[in-house]
């Protein structure tokens, strides 16, 4: 089957009504622990296309040596076209053909309906892939696919930069400061990152496409961008619970491995072979849209400063281990609290939100025009700029709009008791 993660108690908005009778649900999962290239684990819960076509060999899309990918959905209910994400098909040099995953996504697309394969891997790299056993889809095979290539960097490019922007943050020198910022590249790659979030939204919203992505492994880009589109898209996910249902879907249960891309920080002497920055850069886009859009987002900065906090270091399990078989073995529900569990208690819960929040249906579309890309200084700067100034700020601005609020209230009480008459009080003036 075709996995579908979904947590126990948390919003992981599975879209039921938009896949009902298109999609089936089952709690079985395919042993991937003999395969060979498959050893990523897969969530418990898993979905495979219902209809008739369901006939579709599922067991061999997801265990064929010659493909090992899972398609999986990967779109909220507010979507009315199904994103999907999986990690490249092992093609090789000689590019082999897995006949039951054309079929498969064959099957998703309706009868002369076409989809875009979103590939976040230049088409160079891509082709060199094939010697290393990876690769792409043949047009010729997926004929109701058109590919698109949108290259992100991750792994050690992204590492690097964020180290060079790190170190750019500490120059003294204003002539200097800005030099070694360009050449960090961070704001490049925080406006790839939106621009292809921006393309998968708008292949799904008006092209009204279904949409696969997929980079490499299917755990790093692949994971920013689908994330992003939905923030983009659905406005449930901008609210704080949605937000943090988008996170343990599209991040934690998709086997995101943060323990490997999170293990020091750029401050660290110590440089780990699989480290990159891949969460950071998402927050960094969120970031971006709520400059962009203060009013659409429910949760606020300090939100995402502690996400990125408990990314590299935390006293909750909820980022640990690099996917859910590992959390499972090292029993970290069990053994540790939840990040979420704390975020959403009354008193801290409130520390969170975004007192000009605004309820927005509509879709945000960002601005990616390098004009419209700011650095984020309550990150990048936190500990060279003072925040004094500006958490008395919106310390204001939330007594102004709870003073605001306590007054709308209370004018409406009366308008409404001056338009609804006391009932008795004809009966006491008869008296």
């Amino acid at each position: 089957p075709v996995p579908l993660p979904l947590g126990p108690r948390r919003d992981s908005r599975i879209p039921e009504l938009a896949w009902k009778g298109s999609w089936r649900s089952s709690h079985s999962t395919p042993d991937t622990s003999t395969v060979p290239g498959c050893s990523k684990p897969c969530p418990s819960l898993c979905s495979s296309p219902g209809a008739p076509s369901g006939s579709v060999r599922l067991s061999k899309v997801t265990l064929e040596p010659s493909l090992s990918r899972l398609d999986i959905p990967s779109c909220s209910p507010r979507l009315l076209q199904a994103l999907l994400r999986s990690s490249q098909p092992l093609t090789g040099p000689n590019r082999r053909r897995c006949r039951e995953d054309e079929k498969l996504l064959g099957t998703i697309l309706d009868e002369g309906e076409r989809g875009f394969i979103i590939d976040t891997r230049s088409a160079q790299a891509a082709k060199q892939a094939r010697m290393s056993g990876g690769g792409t889809e043949p047009k010729s095979s997926y004929p109701q696919w058109r590919r698109l290539h949108r290259a992100l960097d991750r792994g050690r490019p992204l590492q690097e930069s964020f180290i060079r922007l790190v170190e750019a943050c500490a120059e003294q020198g204003m002539d200097r400061w800005l030099g070694r910022l360009e050449s960090s590249r961070w704001l490049g790659h925080v406006k790839a990152a939106l621009s292809t979030a921006c393309l998968a939204a708008q292949c799904l919203d008006r092209e009204g496409c279904k949409v696969l992505v997929h980079g490499a492994e299917g755990t790093d880009t692949t994971l920013l961008v689908t994330a992003l589109a939905q923030l983009i898209l659905d406005p449930s996910c901008r609210s704080l619970e949605g937000f943090q249902g988008l996170l343990e879907r599209e991040w934690i249960q998709a086997g995101h491995p943060f323990q490997l891309r999170c293990a020091r920080s750029a401050s660290s002497h110590g440089r780990g072979k699989q480290e990159a920055p891949l969460f950071l850069l998402f927050l960094d886009c969120v970031w971006q849209l709520s400059r962009q859009f203060p009013f659409s987002l429910e949760f606020g900065e300090q939100l995402l400063l502690t996400l990125f906090d408990n990314a590299y270091a935390s006293s909750y399990g909820t980022f640990l281990c690099n996917n859910e078989k590992e959390r499972s073995l090292c029993k970290v529900k069990e053994s540790t609290h939840s990040l979420w569990a704390w975020l959403n208690q009354p008193e801290e819960r409130q520390k969170y939100l975004n007192p000009l929040y605004s309820h927005n249906p509509l879709v945000i579309w960002p601005s990616v025009e390098p004009q419209s890309i700011q650095l984020w200084q309550g990150l990048f700067l936190r500990w060279i700029r003072p925040s004094q100034h500006l958490d008395e700020a919106w310390a204001e601005i939330r007594r102004l709009v709870e003073g605001n609020n306590s007054s709308t209230k209370e004018s409406t009480g009366k308008r409404l008791s001056q338009s609804f008459p006391d009932p008795t009080a004809g009966t006491r003036n008869g008296r």
